[in-house]
């Protein structure tokens, strides 16, 4: 909804207001420019970026629609499977974790959280690293390293979208530009027409620039700005996930731990100590 009423409101500002000023609708029509335009921000997009990152930018079409996929109610449910996980380490030992962490799909354990369980980059972090303690890792500065270098690994491939549409938001105005100086070439050879054409094609001309500058700051950068902003908001339910299992591995209880977790979170999204604590008084024990 916040997309689409921004998109609305930019449309029906620009649109809205040359219209107020007695402009010509129909000299805006130019569709061999937006051809032109479009056309060849497509095919520069193309070029620059690799395979996996198209495909990502396509799907970052839903993101945009659909906004960050976590909320207070997801952050919720992620202390609380940490803290699950981690009472069932302190009640049996760390053994009893591996059926969970070698079958994850089948766990009853994680699929008591359906949030936590769909996100499979965030099952694979957690039974990665568990599995390792189970392994007799108990060193928390090199896991810190090694968990710190596959979140930025994961930041690195998500941010590159970013940056492929803020690249296509600064090409688009210079391609306008080119499709208004081709334009501008028609006109000139069209010299002998009376002015009244004349203009008309001029006009069209300018429509290039316009079109060029009007999709590269109304949509595209804010588009990246967008995804930008979603991608760190959701970059905050790793960060939990890696500061609850680093306290943990550290010795803390698990209380303490999704305390160190909750703390992780941006303050519009953050559990209060009682929500958490009321949330994790009502869930069972894990087995």
């Amino acid at each position: 909804m916040r997309l689409i009423l921004g998109i609305v409101i930019v449309i029906g500002s620009v649109l809205g207001g040359y219209a107020a000023i007695g402009g010509h609708m129909a000299v805006l029509f130019q569709p061999y420019e937006f051809v032109i335009i479009l056309g060849a921000a497509i095919g520069a997009f193309i070029i620059g970026n690799t395979g996996p990152v198209l495909k990502q930018t396509m799907g970052s079409l839903g993101t945009l629609f659909k906004g960050p996929r976590y909320n207070k109610a997801a952050y919720v449910e992620l202390l609380g499977m940490q803290f699950t996980l981690f009472k069932l380490i302190q009640a049996k030992g760390v053994l009893a974790i591996e059926q969970h962490i070698e079958n994850p799909r089948e766990s009853t354990l994680f699929n008591r959280f359906p949030t936590f369980a769909g996100n499979h980059h965030a099952v694979e972090f957690v039974c990665d690293y568990m599995r390792m303690v189970t392994l007799g890792t108990n060193n928390v500065h090199e896991m810190e390293a090694l968990m710190d270098e596959e979140l930025e690994t994961h930041h690195q491939e998500r941010h590159r979208v970013v940056g492929a549409v803020q690249a296509l938001a600064d090409g688009t105005p210079a391609l306008g530009i080119v499709a208004a100086v081709l334009g501008v070439i028609h006109t000139m050879g069209a010299i002998s027409e009376p002015p009244e054409v004349l203009g008309h094609m001029i006009g069209g001309a300018l429509v290039g620039t316009f079109f060029g500058v009007f999709v590269a700051y109304g949509f595209f950068a804010p588009f990246a700005q967008s995804l930008r902003n979603i991608y760190e908001s959701e970059d905050k339910y790793f960060l939990s996930l890696k500061t609850g299992l680093l306290a943990h591995v550290a010795g803390n209880p698990p209380v303490m731990a999704i305390e160190f977790a909750r703390k992780m979170l941006m303050s519009e999204n953050r559990p209060t100590f009682a929500e958490v604590d009321a949330a994790t008084a009502a869930l069972p024990a894990a087995i």
